[in-house]
């Protein structure tokens, strides 16, 4: 299946799930509250938490299954690989789920300020969660697979329906039961039928091997080197992106915690623009790296590049000019604009800079280079954690944003020239100007001009429900204008489209045959 068709397939089913993901938010807070809303929140934090038990495996699986599609390895190896991975996989998950239990009770006590919720609900809810994430620590595995095999049409269909059923059951059951063990209760169920669905599809998929998988110490070996740098840099992604929302869950209130993570869930609209373009760009990169076809290979960089800076552009943009009006017309909700405005604003830089860097992150992880964004992270992290630990108790939540935005613009600046000395040497300046700087920047212009006339307008809700897409549209259209690569492909297909009309029999004089 080609690049192209798994992109398109990728943002029609994760951007339904994600349109749906973040409509039902503000539904939740109306049933459950903000406090409990922040126990969602922590929820996603501690999800993201238990990735460093993935221990680099599910990356590791997904890379092999897109070198298998290549023709670089058997079946039979994959086969047992998957099996050996599976059996470490689920221990994990067992022991994810009991441990959240036996420290529920500790983490609602002793960390948590639950305000208005009881003790013992929080801990309830927490050991829900236990579960829940232990059945989506599972999931990943086969999520994996299925992306390294490019299954990513049927992976968006199954998507789009579980996302459906997970948001739209939680909504109508809240509606009659609107407590947070509920919530947690439903997301359990519907995380079990999404592994069974997932599990399903990659075992039928597969061909049969030669004998059946086994555990397989050779295949684990074989793979420990990649799977090691990825767990190594994974620990240090998480350390970077969660560890502000980790620090803040015990230095603010959850009501105060909730706030945060609303703007935390806006921004993280930005990563849903990008994980369909990473999909189906990494497998191609995998394949161009192990084929040494150099000039294809930058070629799809930079096209991929300038599509991530197109597509990121207006929507941090929006975020950043428009963060009073994007909840505001979101929510409908005065309070929570005073609240979250200011750290979206601030959020947004830092992820829509952290976002810029995934490409080139995902060429490294392709050619087998895990230490550069190993070293780089550890130098992050030993930055981040000191700033955090002094600006949050003293300008509370929104300096862990303005502190995530620094962060990620001294990685845009120090971690392209040193990866482009060993990868794809002499297309750092190519990255920096027409992949990021000259789209960035038409873009920006739209930008400006909206936020000179929303300041002559007073906008209300249905107002700016309107003007944001608008906006951010013609900031779309100016950014592709101002993409090189974009802009070729655009005109080559209208040059296409326009050649065709000319040559339709319905155009042409009576007896004149088409060339």
């Amino acid at each position: 299946m080609s690049t192209r068709r798994n992109i398109v397939a990728n943002y029609i089913g994760q951007g339904v799930a994600a349109v749906v993901s973040l409509a039902v938010v503000p539904i939740y807070i109306r049933y459950l509250g903000i406090e409990a809303y922040g126990l969602v929140g922590l929820f996603a934090t501690l999800q993201v938490w238990m990735t460093l038990l993935d221990l680099g495996m599910t990356p590791t699986l997904g890379r092999e299954m897109a070198r298998y599609t290549a023709g670089r390895a058997s079946i039979q190896f994959i086969r047992d690989l998957l099996r050996s991975l599976e059996i470490l996989v689920f221990g994990l998950a067992a022991i994810i789920a009991v441990a959240l239990y036996l420290a529920s009770d500790w983490i609602a006590r002793d960390w948590l300020d639950p305000g208005a919720l009881g003790v013992g609900e929080v801990a309830r809810a927490l050991a829900l969660v236990g579960v829940v994430i232990a059945l989506r620590f599972c999931e990943g595995i086969y999520r994996s697979a299925i992306i390294g095999l490019q299954q990513q049409v049927w992976l968006n269909v199954a998507g789009v329906t579980l996302a459906l059923l997970r948001s739209g059951g939680a909504v109508a059951l809240l509606t009659q039961l609107p407590t947070i063990d509920a919530f947690f209760i439903w997301q359990g169920v519907i995380s079990l039928v999404t592994l069974l669905a997932y599990a399903a599809k990659l075992h039928f998929g597969l061909p049969r091997a030669a004998r059946r998988p086994r555990f397989s110490l050779d295949a684990l070996r074989t793979v420990r080197g990649f799977a090691g740098g990825i767990f190594a840099t994974t620990i240090l992604a998480v350390l970077l992106t969660q560890v502000d929302k980790l620090l803040l869950s015990r230095l603010l209130s959850l009501a105060d915690f909730g706030y945060y993570m609303i703007a935390s869930t806006v921004t993280g609209g930005i990563l849903i623009i990008i994980g369909p373009v990473l999909q189906a760009v990494y497998p191609a990169l995998v394949r161009l790296v192990a084929g040494g076809d150099d000039a294809r290979l930058a070629s799809n960089y930079h096209t991929a590049s300038q599509v991530m800076t197109v597509l990121l552009g207006p929507a941090a943009l929006t975020l950043i000019f428009f963060a009073d009006g994007v909840i505001l017309a979101w929510s409908g909700d005065a309070k929570l604009v005073v609240h979250t405005a200011p750290i979206l604003a601030a959020l947004a830089v830092g992820t829509f800079l952290n976002a810029l860097m995934q490409v080139p992150h995902h060429l490294q992880l392709a050619a087998g280079w895990t230490s550069l964004a190993l070293y780089t992270n550890v130098v992050a992290v030993v930055l981040l954690v000191p700033a955090l630990l002094w600006g949050v108790p003293r300008y509370g939540p929104v300096a862990a944003a303005v502190i995530w935005a620094v962060l990620n613009a001294g990685y845009v600046v120090t971690t392209i020239p040193i990866m482009h000395r060993r990868l794809l040497r002499g297309e750092q300046a190519r990255w920096y100007l027409a992949d990021v700087a000259l789209p960035l920047a038409a873009a920006a212009l739209v930008f400006g001009a909206g936020s000179w006339l929303a300041d002559q307008l007073v906008l209300d809700r249905l107002a700016w429900l309107v003007f944001l897409p608008v906006v951010a549209g013609l900031a779309l259209v100016a950014a592709v204008l101002a993409a090189s690569a974009l802009r070729q492909r655009l005109f080559a297909a209208f040059a296409e489209v326009a050649r065709r009309r000319r040559l339709s029999p319905s155009r042409l004089p009576p007896g004149a045959a088409p060339k």
